[in-house]
């Protein structure tokens, strides 16, 4: 009998303990960084002005395909710099412009 009390007491006292502990934790959302924070965007929507620095998985040849998505032509000299944005000249209506592509997808130029 006393190690069914036992046995009873201890399983209350953990259920107790976990339905504590589960608000707790489902009020702890991760912080956001960046802008909207989006790993990659929608095609042909930025969520910045300037490119956002973090660790870019786009190859070459994707960012380089971001920008003719974007409208831009002869795209050359793409580079990844030390923020992870890929860097290079592009033409866009016959103007040629320094441009970007970051972490997120965001297709920028200079101004």
């Amino acid at each position: 009998m006393r190690r069914l009390s036992l046995f009873v007491c201890t399983s209350l006292f953990a259920a107790a303990a976990a339905l504590a502990a589960a608000p707790a934790s489902a009020q702890n959302a991760p912080a956001q960084s960046g802008p909207n924070n989006n790993a990659v965007n929608s095609s042909g929507q930025n969520n910045s002005d300037a490119p956002v620095a973090g660790r870019n998985s786009f190859t070459e040849g994707q960012a380089k395909s971001k920008l003719e998505d974007a409208g831009y032509a002869d795209v050359t000299a793409l580079k990844k710099d030390d923020k992870g944005v890929w860097r290079g000249q592009a033409s866009k209506g016959g103007s040629a412009t320094a441009v970007s592509v970051d972490f997120q997808g965001n297709v920028n130029s200079t101004k």
